[in-house]
């Protein structure tokens, strides 16, 4: 009614066959009565979604599943103003229905419905319940209510259900094409989420941007092999059970598993590895040595005795010594052509255009000036012999994101391309190519990185011929690798970007040389820890598209006085200055060595609500808790300036699991404030 009010013409009985576009665009959508022209497509189809985004190429993995709840004959002690009743431990939701009960499942044992393709003529339809498979749940759910039991069974409904791999929904515009925006997989809370879901989409379409956290819902966040018939049909089963799972925080996912390796998998696995999915990836978490077995122990909240020793011993060994880490699941992209270094000088905040042989940590922006990707981009050193292929801009520009981001970046450079090229009357003149799969990315962090990489390699990397923010082409062994020298972990440190062929090759001789000085394999855990002691962001965890460059704490990444400016130049000059910032995002420790964080702890200055964790981890070395929360005044300093002074002058506590623990809180890093170890 509400739309038909606001002069939308609904037209029920139409079958849609396709979406037509130009230049990556939609342009209208194909009926079985014809064509219909439009700026914009929601994508609103519930488990349909994915067949007919297919149609257009985009990617949205959503599968059916049986879904099924009982309904009960009449109960005479049935009060229809109950509420609803959830019991997560017998996988039921039970609420009051025509005189009686409701009893409806998410079992733990569930089966995916028609995964080839839904068919396109079920409509309010049933599946044929399979009494075998969910009497067993079903009887656990009734003893609930005992009396259930004895009453009647007047019907037993099963009926297609969709989810997610991750159990968020898809809302957003869809990588693939503009203005293709999407409303699906809502995880059998459709009826709840519909209408916010409804709201963030016409603001998004009427206005050209969210309003609200986008970075868990956006399409872009899936892969495209999570679209296969394989993945969906196993993953689907784990999603539905998961609904009523705890969802403790080490929980591992099950299905779909070992897609995608690094070309050290079982090197790693060797060492013990435990591995857990990274957006598809096997990414080794923490080790337990050479020839264990890694145990992840009972599922709980606070310490695993069985890994949090192993984990505090990788994460000292990064401080103190040289640890590696394979990082092979980073999104990398190689840009090049003649127009790839304006090009990314326009997209970037920091000046990335300099001399060859040099990497940048930067951000890109929205028109709004709000954060949209967080990375590195190398402008790359020549390569011995090479022919220049870089079209113009010598080897063109590697750029390194986060897994999470990896197909929002690649849109950001793909559309980037054209829009520059646009804005200039001109034909584009830059390319962007995907080479994470051929790139292995080794780490090797800590005060002995650079005595460990002398040993390993004829060039000179001592710290007036290998400074820090340089990048070099360096041998190890019989292979030429691309060197950088930054960090994410707060110490002195290289990143080596190695041809996958020769990725078992480099590591071989990294290993060898490394027994001497101690070197150490550390996981994903350790990684975590260690930049959350150096206050190190993460977009998508502890940044998101409603943060500002200033409010993040990444003004200094910003060139204001670069030639032809950057996205969002203008916004983000507004957005900073005195008093201008009532938003920051401060580091919080907890003073007591014993209570962990995770994330979405409530934090208190002066026992008034200023924010929650957005992510946390344990630092190791600093003593205690560690995390980040985007903090604004409350109460009386409500709308007051964030800064040093503000937050110095409060007394900060943090509330875990309903006890509030003394906390110390800082807008600079709480380890190595002045970056002496990186720059050693």
């Amino acid at each position: 009614r509400g739309a038909r009010n606001g002069g939308a013409t609904i037209v029920e009985g139409v079958s849609l066959t396709g979406v037509t576009a130009t230049n990556g665009r939609v342009t209208g959508v194909r009926t079985d009565r014809g064509d219909v022209a439009c700026e914009y497509v929601v994508n609103a189809c519930g488990m349909w979604a994915r067949q007919l985004a297919e149609l257009s190429g985009v990617c949205v993995p959503n599968q059916a599943a049986e879904h099924y709840y009982l309904l009960t004959e009449p109960m005479a002690q049935v009060d229809p103003r109950w509420p609803v009743v959830e019991d997560p431990s017998s996988c039921t939701y039970i609420r009051p229905e025509g005189g009686g009960l409701m009893v409806g499942l998410f079992e733990s044992d569930a089966a995916a419905w028609c995964v080839p393709r839904v068919p396109a003529d079920f409509s309010f339809g049933e599946i044929e319940p399979d009494w075998g498979r969910i009497a067993p749940f079903l009887e656990r759910a009734m003893a609930r209510v005992p009396s259930s039991l004895e009453a009647g069974a007047k019907k037993l409904f099963c009926g297609p259900e969709s989810f997610t791999p991750d159990l968020g929904p898809v809302v957003g515009e869809a990588p693939e094409l503009r203005n293709y925006y999407v409303a699906a997989g809502m995880n059998s809370i459709g009826i709840l989420t519909g209408g916010g879901v409804g709201r963030v989409l016409a603001h998004n379409i009427v206005h050209g941007h969210a309003d609200v956290d986008m970075t868990a819902m956006l399409p872009a966040r899936f892969q495209p092999h999570q679209a296969t018939p394989a993945y969906r049909g196993a993953r689907v089963v784990e999603s539905l059970g998961k609904v009523y799972k705890c969802h403790y925080p080490h929980r591992p996912t099950a299905t779909a598993r070992r897609i995608r390796r690094s070309p050290l998998h079982a090197q790693l696995a060797a060492r013990g590895a435990y591995f857990r999915d990274v957006s598809g990836w096997e990414g080794a978490d923490w080790f337990a040595g050479a020839g264990r077995t890694p145990d992840l122990g009972e599922l709980r909240w606070g310490r695993h005795p069985e890994w949090f020793g192993l984990w505090a011993a990788e994460h000292t060994a990064c401080r103190e010594g040289v640890a590696l880490f394979d990082m092979s699941f980073m999104s990398k992209f190689h840009v090049q052509g003649r127009a790839a270094g304006p090009l990314l000088d326009w997209l970037a905040t920091a000046r990335v255009d300099g001399p060859a042989g040099a990497i940048t940590y930067t951000q890109m922006l929205s028109p709004r000036g709000t954060l949209e990707a967080d990375l590195t981009v190398t402008k790359l050193p020549p390569r011995p012999g090479a022919y220049g292929g870089g079209g113009g801009d010598g080897e063109g520009f590697l750029v390194v994101a986060t897994d999470t981001a990896h197909r929002h970046v690649e849109t950001l450079l793909r559309r980037g391309i054209e829009d520059h090229a646009a804005a200039r009357g001109v034909a584009p003149a830059a390319t962007v190519s995907d080479v994470t799969g051929g790139l292995a990315q080794i780490n090797l962090q800590g005060p002995r990185s650079r005595e460990l990489l002398a040993a390993l390699t004829s060039a000179d990397v001592s710290d007036a011929a290998f400074p820090f923010r340089a990048a070099r082409r360096v041998d190890i062994g019989c292979a030429l690798v691309l060197a950088t020298r930054i960090t994410y972990v707060g110490e002195l440190g290289y990143e080596l970007f190695v041809p996958a062929e020769s990725a078992a090759h480099v590591y071989e001789a990294i290993v060898a040389a490394g027994e001497p000085l101690g070197l150490v394999h550390a996981g994903l855990k350790a990684l975590g820890s260690l930049r959350l002691e150096k206050g190190y962001r993460d977009y998508g965890h502890d940044l998101d598209n409603l943060d500002t460059l200033h409010e993040a704490g990444l003004g200094f990444t910003a060139a204001f006085d670069k030639p032809g400016g950057f996205v969002g130049i203008e916004a983000a000059r507004a957005q900073r200055g005195p008093g201008v910032l009532t938003r920051r995002l401060v580091q919080v420790l907890l003073t007591d060595p014993e209570p962990l964080l995770y994330h979405g702890e409530v934090v208190y200055r002066d026992g008034v609500v200023v924010g929650d964790v957005r992510a946390a981890s344990y630092g190791h070395t600093l003593g205690g808790a560690v995390g980040l929360s985007m903090v604004q005044g409350g109460g009386a300093d409500a709308g007051e300036p964030i800064n040093s002074a503000w937050v110095n002058s409060g007394s900060w506590e943090v509330d875990v699991a309903g006890t509030r623990y003394p906390a110390r809180a800082s807008l600079r890093p709480l380890y190595d404030p002045k970056n002496e170890r990186i720059k050693a």
